[in-house]
């Protein structure tokens, strides 16, 4: 569901700060003034009849105005909605807003405030208004405006504007926040208005995809003023189910509006701007993209500490110095500070970043990490190409329009490629995002210059399957003597792009700083600290810190154990890492947990005993019949599998009845479920295997996943029952 709040908070404008009353009624005369040709809309089309709210008007407003210094930047949205049952009712009994703040863009002082006018008014069926004082009655909560709408009732319309202002000042090239969204949301929409002004200094790049309207220019009357709108009518609601990208199939528009007031500025501008200011831009060329990179990514960089690195050590060829540079450059431009970045959140230290010396070198985006990794590479004579990519969601790279969506990494062209993209603390040589892979891209070089890329070519990066994107649980389950409770032994092992979000989740700083320090003879952020009063109080402090780390931790741990496994409580619980997994894509991270639980997963049956063995492989995907009934194609994450053996020790006296029921196979070209189960010296081995296959699927194919993903899900429900002898 789009929430309202999302709507409200997304929206920025920037205006006077004087006469902020007069702003209000001239924000208010704008939306409902005499010129309101919708103040009379209230009837809606017959076929819309059933739908939970019906939106009889939406209007969106950019407007981009320069005075001196002083850019003003305004957004509005006005919305008629007629609410069709009690779900609409209470989506629209309340909104929230933030109705001050200080402007992030550009330079501002203290008196330089944002506002926010909200206006909302009632209509009920026999015509009477009602507007609510929202001065009145708004509440401040936690730095929100909170407004109830009281009595609103099913066949009521809600209107109600949004206006919002964020002054700021800029004497440089400034890009404004993209907008991309698709025309739908989750109530159909009878008529819809988008509508721009700009003037001098204004660049606009904007495009309509998959059938939506083409953004249309409005004469004016001043040369240097320039306005353009969108308009549309009848537009049915959009459901955003799972493994849909909406950008891609439904209609949609994508804009960024750069202000640059000089040639100086426009040249330094990080985007792709129109050649004039009243051009709109519709489309980036691969040329275009060589223009604006050429001399953005020349290498650059001191990169003597990774030569000390080296220093006595051999490599047998350049694939595995590569290799070992990433890593190197991993720890010491960022690992290597996680320390000072814990102690100056926690307010350990005031200055945690002193031990390191002036020459503290903190690698912290894509384009600075290109620079100087490829520093290395120019200096090691290693030849390699700058990827220019998006990501899937955003469409193929023929519908580039805005340099933020750019993602850019390393190819190594080493006899197998290596890809090194912007580190983190668990990223691996090898890994990029894996809403990049397969995907068309542009290959920057300087094959004829060694000064600055010159070279621009199509490439295509490379996939991964399901085998190398693995979840695998070895689950070993013993039964009470007394059968009161169970004791669940996991070992858990994530590879591929499996292992990421597990890795951020499970391992705090102390699991592999320390690590990286031994491993490139480094000394600690504590080791570095010179004072040895200060060293003993910070060591203290930081052990504290860690200790208050893993124990909220293992409540976390405790609390999803209950929920994998569907036990109410946890007793005992241990978690161990057995191997981190930070050193190599294909890699496992991998720790064990165990616990006790009473109560659970068993069943008495007369003298025996039911177990809900299928609830070991944590929750599946339970189709609804709106989900069945798919209209959309699929757009996977990447390819991966979810592979389990669970090992049940029989309990003595007993033997397992119902196995048939846990041999399934259903494997097709989507994906598969496929489970065996033996018995084997007095234990019952269960073996699953689920395959999500590809990345994307026609909708054609939606059958053949639902069969799998039933039989996943069916899965859950199988149990065995304990026969005693």
């Amino acid at each position: 569901m789009i929430s309202r709040y999302l709507i409200l908070l997304l929206l920025t404008v920037s205006v006077s700060v004087f006469s902020q009353s007069k702003e209000e009624l001239a924000a208010k005369d704008f939306f409902w003034g005499a010129n309101d040709t919708y103040k009379d809309a209230n009837d809606i089309p017959k076929e819309w009849t059933n739908e939970s709210a019906v939106i009889i008007y939406k209007n969106v407003n950019y407007d981009f105005h320069k005075f001196g210094k002083n850019v003003t930047y305004t957004t509005s949205i006005r919305k008629r909605i007629k609410l069709l049952d009690k779900a609409a009712v209470e989506e629209f009994s309340e909104f929230a807003f933030t109705k001050r703040f200080r402007s992030s863009k550009g330079r501002f002082t203290w008196k330089k405030k944002g506002g926010t006018f909200v206006g909302v008014k009632i209509i009920k069926p026999d015509g009477s208004i009602t507007e609510i004082d929202v001065e009145k009655d708004a509440v401040e909560v936690d730095g929100e405006t909170k407004i109830a709408i009281a009595n609103l009732e099913v066949g009521d319309i809600i209107d109600y504007y949004y206006y919002r202002n964020e002054p700021f000042k800029t004497t440089y090239a400034f890009g404004f926040d993209p907008v991309e969204t698709s025309l739908g949301e989750e109530y159909p929409i009878m008529d819809y208005k988008l509508f721009f002004e700009t003037e001098n200094d204004f660049f606009i790049n904007f495009k309509s995809f998959n059938g939506a309207p083409e953004l249309k220019e409005i004469p004016t009357e001043k040369k240097n003023m320039r306005r353009y709108e969108l308009i549309e009518t009848n537009i049915p609601k959009s459901e955003y189910k799972r493994w849909f990208y909406p950008l891609v199939e439904l209609p949609s528009y994508k804009f960024q509006v750069y202000f640059a007031r000089s040639g100086k500025f426009e040249d330094r501008a990080l985007a792709f701007l129109p050649e004039k200011e009243d051009i709109i831009k519709t489309s980036v060329s691969k040329e275009e993209v060589l223009d604006l990179y050429d001399s953005r990514f020349k290498p650059d960089g001191d990169v003597g500490d990774v030569k000390s690195f080296f220093k006595g050590k051999s490599f047998k060829n350049d694939r595995e110095k590569v290799i070992a540079a990433y890593y190197y450059m991993r720890h010491y431009y960022l690992t290597r500070y996680v320390e000072a970045f814990y102690a100056k959140e926690s307010n350990i230290s005031p200055y945690p970043f002193m031990v390191y010396g002036y020459n503290v070198v903190f690698i912290q985006n894509q384009k600075q990490f290109i620079r100087h990794f490829t520093e290395f590479l120019k200096r090691q004579k290693i030849d390699y190409n700058i990827v220019v990519g998006k990501k899937r969601y955003d469409g193929s790279m023929d519908d580039l329009l805005i340099e933020r969506n750019v993602n850019v990494l390393v190819k190594v062209k080493t006899a197998t490629p290596l890809y090194a993209e912007f580190f983190s603390p668990h990223t691996n040589i090898n890994e990029f995002s894996p809403l990049m892979e397969g995907t068309d891209v542009f290959l920057l070089s300087s094959e004829k210059s060694k000064k600055r890329i010159d070279v621009v070519e199509n490439g295509k990066l490379p996939t991964s399957t399901y085998l190398d994107n693995e979840t695998k649980k070895a689950v070993t389950l013993t039964i009470n003597d007394d059968f009161s409770g169970i004791e669940i032994t996991s070992v858990n092992s994530f590879k591929g792009h499996e292992k990421s979000d597990q890795q951020y989740d499970r391992l705090t700083f102390t699991d592999y700083v320390f690590e990286d320090y031994k491993k490139y003879e480094t000394e600690s952020w504590i080791d570095l600290v010179k004072r040895k009063k200060d060293k003993a109080k910070y060591k203290k402090e930081m052990d504290a810190l860690s200790a208050k780390l893993k124990t909220k931790q293992k409540e976390r741990f405790e609390e999803a154990i209950k929920g994998e496994y569907g036990v109410e409580d946890v007793e005992d619980y241990t978690y161990e890492i057995n191997e981190n997994g930070r050193y190599s894509l294909e890699s496992y991270f991998t720790f064990t947990e165990s616990f006790k639980a009473k109560n659970a997963l068993i069943k008495k049956a007369g003298p025996n005993y039911i177990l809900e063995i299928g609830k070991l492989i944590g929750g599946q995907i339970d189709l609804d019949e709106k989900e069945r009934k798919r209209t959309e194609n699929v757009y996977m994450p990447y390819p991966r599998s979810f592979n389990y053996s669970i090992t049940l020790n029989i309990p003595e006296g007993y033997t397992v009845a119902g196995l048939d029921k846990l041999n399934k196979t259903v494997d097709n070209a989507t994906g598969a479920f496929i489970s065996t189960a033996k018995i084997e010296d007095n234990t019952l081995i269960v073996n699953t295997s689920k395959q999500y296959k590809n990345y994307y699927e026609p909708n054609s194919n939606w059958d053949m996943m639902i069969a799998f993903l039933d039989e996943a899900n069916q899965f859950t429900n199988e149990k065995v029952l304990l026969k005693k002898k």
